[in-house]
Formats: C-alpha cells, structure tokens, sequence
C-alpha cells in the first residue's frame, strides 16, 4: 500500500545557473576590487566595481528573460551587492584615501576608518530594506540611493582623481574623501527617491532625441572616462533630492488647492 501524500511540497532541487553566473561575476569583480585597492591598484579598483555593477544589472534582466527568478537568486545577489558595493568601495576608500587621515592626529585616523564602516554599515542597511520592501514599493522608484549608483559615486571620484584629479590638492582630497563616503551612505538609508529605470523604457519606440544624446554620451566617455562618469553620478545623486524636494511642493499646493476649494464652498 503506498503511504498517503502529505500534500506537502518539496522544495525544488538545485539553483538556475545562468543568471546566477551573472551574479557570481558581479561578486568576483567587487572581491578584486578589494584586492586591487589593498595592492595599491586604485584605479584597476574602480573599474572593477563598475564592472560589477553592470554584471549586476544583467544578472536580475537575465533572470526575468529567462523565467528563472528564484528566492535563491534575490538572497545570492544581495550578498553580492553587499561584497561589491559594500565592502568593496569603502574599502578601497580607507586604502586609497581615509587611512591617511591618522597622518593628521588619532582623532582624525578615528574619522577615516569611522566613514568607511559608515559607508559599509549603510549600504548592508539598504539592502536589508530593500529585501524586505520587494513587491512592495513602486518599482519606478527607489527609496534611497541604490548601493550600485553609491559605488558608482564614490568609486568614479577615486578614479577621476587618480586619472588627473578634480583640482584637489592631496590634503584636501584627503578631507573631501570622508564626506563623500558618509554623504553616499546616508542617502543609501534615507527616504529620498530616485528614479529606478526598471519600467523604462515603457514601449519598444523611442524618441529619436535618444539617439544622438546616447552617442554623445558615447563620445564624451570614450574622451574622459573617469571624468564623465563621476558627472552622471553626482547629477543622478543630486536628481533624488530635487525629485523629492519638487514631489513634496507639488503635495503642498495640491492640499492647498484642495483646501481652498472646501473653503469657497
């Protein structure tokens, strides 16, 4: 006589591989960047964090192209944002920079390695909310500063100084360092928004003005990577603040409209 089914299911054996290989990468790409920066390799650092971010941003499209989204899949990539955005930027940060503060005093060596777990600690923070918010809040938005574009902030600064610099001298970069470390992770908690592109585009048509502005896009980083791409970020930054900002007067004068309305009546 065959034993009479539970009704239970079992879970289901063994993990998608390929969007997972995306991931896996993005993880692999952050855990270089460690390396890179503790070898004095910063600029090599920096762009290995870019390249996480676009595996990152790959592995999540992959997955839904597919049909092999998974709980597996959202728990492996969290954990990989956390080593490549996490980790990795505000290490790199202390190394290439935020170490060299003790040079000042031990209450300044104390500021530099406390913006870097700040960073750190933020960006474990922001994840965790975002886990807990999935199929939730409106997927045209973030709450917070992504860790990916927080990387990318910090990450595009170390480059553009290495590069060149910003017109800062080494004291000063030195002090400017911990504020964008702490600025990043801050906006990574908060509750400003930012626009997410993930229901963008809305249509397989464009506006044509897309094409030359990609290909000036195109042009401007193929001429001064580094610089060009801290630019995007800092203006993709300052968009959250000003989105919010405008979001919130447009509220004002609605309930104020509205009131005035009731009080003609």
């Amino acid at each position: 006589m065959e034993a009479p089914s539970t009704g239970a299911r079992k879970p289901p054996r063994g993990i998608y591989l390929l969007p997972n290989l995306f991931t896996t990468g993005a993880m692999f790409a952050g855990f270089y960047a460690i390396i890179a920066g503790i070898g004095g390799r910063y600029t090599d650092a920096a762009i290995a964090v870019f390249v996480a971010g676009i595996l990152d941003g790959l592995d999540g499209r992959v997955a839904r192209l597919t049909g092999t989204q998974s709980e597996f899949g959202v728990q492996y990539d969290s954990l990989s944002d956390l080593v490549s955005f996490g980790l990795a930027p505000a290490l790199v940060l202390y190394t290439w920079s935020l170490s060299a503060l003790k040079t000042y005093g031990s209450g300044w060596g104390k500021v530099g390695w406390a913006a870097a777990f700040i960073y750190a600690a933020c960006a474990a923070l922001r994840l965790a909310r975002f886990n807990t918010q999935v199929g939730v809040a409106d997927k045209r938005y973030f709450q917070g500063l992504a860790s990916p574009a927080a990387a990318g902030l910090c990450m595009s600064f170390v480059w553009a100084i290495e590069s060149g610099g910003l017109g800062l001298s080494a004291s000063e970069m030195d002090f400017v360092t911990p504020v964008v470390a702490v600025v990043a992770g801050l906006l990574m908690v908060s509750r400003v928004r930012y626009f997410s592109f993930k229901a963008w585009p809305k249509s397989d048509r464009v506006p044509f003005i897309w094409i030359p502005a990609a290909m000036l896009i195109l042009v401007a980083l193929a001429v001064d990577t580094p610089r060009v791409l801290f630019g995007i970020t800092v203006l993709y930054v300052l968009s959250g603040p000003v989105m919010t900002l405008w979001g919130l007067r447009r509220k004002r004068s609605e309930r104020a409209s509205r009131g005035s309305g009731r009080s003609e009546g």
